[in-house]
């Protein structure tokens, strides 16, 4: 206990110097004065005392224990036994106190126990079947969630071998939830292409469509990285937004380019007239989203770090998505559809 309460003043010590924390403090009650007795089992066992009698002892003395109820003027009290309160109100009171042994002989405690203060903790916590000490802390204003962990984990490498840190709450499901982002991400696509399989009854158009999904998270990516942000749980959801973001824009020229080339267009007279006839409604849905996000990415106050992470990286994502997509979306169409005909051909 005592060289993980160093380890933990160490860590408060060193945290409260770092300037991507603050409010870094311990939960719980810190350690006070403690009334220690020390019972030698051999003496009482060799006095004819049962162990059991000197815990009965203790626990009425000071504290109280209940015999039975009686009824007084029609109501039931109850009836409790304790030491008398001159008997009770010191710890050196334990030496004027007698246990009767197995002879029916009063001994005194002083004949086989010795008390002495000391300090310690009036809660033992344990975390994982560890004994633990509970941490509060912030990030500080400027910082994310993301570097105030990792700069807790810089710091905890520094403390001695043996002592380590672990999450819980919203910073354990935050790393979690880190862990999984490349499936969440991988989950998302999957779902979106199948999606438009479905609908289309086509494999070339959905193929055309997440082709465009990369542009917009680089787009993210750039922004993020612009402003010194970091890859927290926020921009993680910002991420799974632009990728449905990204694929909308290139649906409403992919959708039109394939309708035009059934009724007998050539392809690449169909694809440059679905561009040209669906380029504004682009430029209009994606301008709005944009300036539906700004208020996140200019925001000021509590909790602005979450919403410039979620706010910048939707805005990176369109204005990537939105502009590459109107020059890359063509290509990828034509390029699939003609390598899809290819196979058909040949087939």
């Amino acid at each position: 206990h005592e060289k993980l309460l160093q380890a933990r003043n160490q860590l408060l010590g060193m945290a409260n110097q770092n300037p991507a924390l603050q409010k870094v403090r311990p939960n719980g009650l810190e350690d006070n004065s403690q009334f220690f007795i020390d019972l030698d089992y051999e003496k009482a066992k060799a006095l004819g005392i049962d162990i059991n009698d000197i815990n009965k002892t203790l626990s009425i003395a000071w504290g109280s224990s209940y015999v039975n109820d009686f009824i007084d003027r029609g109501r039931i009290k109850k009836v409790y036994v304790q030491a008398d309160a001159p008997y009770r109100m010191s710890p050196k009171d334990i030496s004027d106190w007698y246990v009767r042994n197995n002879k029916g002989e009063m001994v005194p405690f002083s004949a086989f126990s010795q008390s002495h203060w000391g300090f310690g903790s009036p809660r033992l916590a344990r975390y994982n079947g560890n004994s633990a000490f509970e941490i509060l802390g912030e990030a500080a204003p400027g910082y994310s969630t993301g570097e105030a962990m990792a700069a807790i984990e810089q710091i905890a490498s520094k403390l001695p071998e043996g002592i380590t840190v672990s999450w819980t709450g919203m910073s354990y499901q935050e790393r979690l939830a880190g862990s999984q982002a490349p499936m969440l991400y991988a989950l998302s696509m999957l779902v979106v292409f199948l999606c438009l399989a479905a609908l289309y009854e086509s494999w070339s158009v959905p193929i055309a469509v997440i082709l465009v999904v990369p542009l917009g998270v680089l787009g993210a990516l750039a922004a993020t990285m612009f402003r010194g942000l970091e890859n927290d749980v926020y921009f993680q959801v910002g991420l799974l937004t632009t990728i449905g973001l990204a694929a909308k824009n290139a649906i409403l020229i992919v959708e039109f380019a394939k309708e035009l080339h059934e009724k007998g267009m050539g392809l690449i007279e169909a694809t440059v007239e679905a561009c040209r006839m669906r380029l504004r409604p682009i430029i209009m849905t994606s301008l709005a989203f944009i300036l539906g996000v700004l208020p996140l990415v200019m925001s000021s106050g509590a909790g602005a770090n979450s919403r410039h992470a979620i706010g910048t990286s939707v805005m990176g994502g369109m204005i990537s998505a939105t502009v590459l997509a109107i020059f890359f979306v063509p290509l990828f169409f034509v390029l699939i559809t003609k390598l899809f005909t290819r196979k058909k051909a040949a087939q």
